[in-house]
């Protein structure tokens, strides 16, 4: 016979450290994580007048800006000159040069910030460009 033994029925777990434990965990991850926002460069399109063709999800989207700043996909891309503008190509198409381009350039851009990108892309094998327009008046009201 046992005298002061505890019944093994009264087993009890302590949270308390765990709790703590995990709210300090909660608190790292909170404060280390960068919340980073891509670029969203905003750009006023050209009008044309062609009818409005399905873009694909598949489609590489390189952004031009009215000052001449460029974006691949979500990334903008860092420097001046064609060569910044080709490894950032790169880095976001892959190996996939029969992929869709579209050019997104803003309607008041000058031209040779069109042309750059164009040639970028020339020179890195892609041949299926395309540029993102907006449909007139005209042509929607039809």
């Amino acid at each position: 016979m046992r005298i002061g033994s505890r019944r093994e029925d009264d087993f009890e777990i302590n949270v308390i450290s765990l709790i703590d434990v995990l709210l300090t965990l909660l608190m790292f991850f909170v404060l280390s994580t960068t919340f980073i926002e891509h670029s969203r460069m905003q750009v006023n399109l050209p009008k044309a007048s062609a009818e409005a063709r399905d873009a694909t999800a598949q489609a590489l989207t390189v952004v031009v800006d009215r000052d001449g700043h460029y974006s691949v996909g979500s990334d903008e891309v860092l420097g001046d000159g064609i060569d910044p503008l080709k490894t950032a190509i790169e880095r976001v198409a892959g190996n996939d040069r029969e992929r869709l381009v579209v050019i997104r350039a803003d309607a008041m851009t000058a031209h040779q910030n069109v042309v750059r990108a164009m040639d970028a892309l020339g020179q890195l094998g892609f041949s299926h460009l395309s540029i993102a327009t907006t449909p007139t008046e005209a042509a929607s009201d039809k």
